[in-house]
């Protein structure tokens, strides 16, 4: 209980105090983009290391190395939390958006830091602008900025490994031919949402699994995309379960 009364109390005027950065930021970005997304990604990242310190969340990385540094790159993720973004964006190593639900652009001051921070808003229901959306983020993939994938398409509250994932979002990939980055996350559910409202302290795993080249796939392969990506970040999933 204490430590989710401590997160309310930090994130709320956090939030608050995010009024009085945006004209800064949009200030910094009218002489530099380029400074005012490593600015917003160090104040970004700063707030989500002090939730995941309030949180008590230890995390075990392994695989950072398949992270290219110099191309931006397509992360494929399994959801199970609130908690998978903010444990891998604090990790991304140069300026990443993520392709989120268009629900989330209710919240006016979240919004706000995740469009300067390259996010997306996906609508599931509308075929034309699922399909504008996944053409930005190709674009933002050709201009340096890494995106993130669900491909589950929501997060997974049951006992199997993951759900299907939709081919959709991996059109990203084939459209830049960029290298996806599958990460493979367990137990971040055990944070907050097996026990709403209160935070636990947890263990987590974060693997980076080799990168999937998809300038070296022919037609075929391409078509299997997709499935090829679940069955290796599958495999990844129930080795970590196995070892708990």
């Amino acid at each position: 209980m204490i430590r989710f009364l401590i997160a309310v109390l930090f994130v709320i005027p956090f939030l608050l105090f995010s009024f009085i950065l945006q004209p800064i930021m949009l200030l910094i970005g009218v002489f530099s983009r380029k400074a005012r997304d490593r600015v917003s990604l160090s104040i970004v990242n700063w707030a989500f290391r002090v939730v995941i310190a309030i949180a008590g969340t230890k995390a075990e990385v392994t695989g950072l190395e398949n992270v290219p540094k110099d191309e931006a790159v397509l992360y494929v993720i399994n959801h199970r939390s609130f908690f998978d973004i903010i444990l891998t964006y604090v990790r991304v190593p140069r300026p990443t958006g993520y392709v989120a639900k268009k629900e989330l652009l209710n919240y006016l001051t979240l919004t706000w830091w995740m469009k300067l921070l390259h996010c997306e808003f996906l609508d599931r229901k509308d075929i034309r602008k699922g399909m504008k959306t996944i053409n930005d983020c190709a674009e933002k993939i050709k201009k340096g900025i890494s995106m993130v994938i669900f491909p589950e398409g929501t997060r997974n509250k049951g006992d199997e490994p993951m759900l299907p994932f939709h081919g959709g979002s991996f059109k990203i990939a084939e459209k830049t031919d960029c290298k996806i980055i599958p990460v493979v996350l367990t137990n971040t559910s055990a944070i907050f949402e097996d026990h709403l409202p209160w935070l636990r302290s947890k263990k987590v795993t974060i693997d980076y699994l080799p990168p999937v080249d998809t300038a070296k796939m022919d037609r075929e392969e391409r078509k299997q995309l997709p499935e090829h990506v679940r069955q290796l970040m599958v495999d990844a999933y129930v080795k970590r379960m196995k070892e708990k």
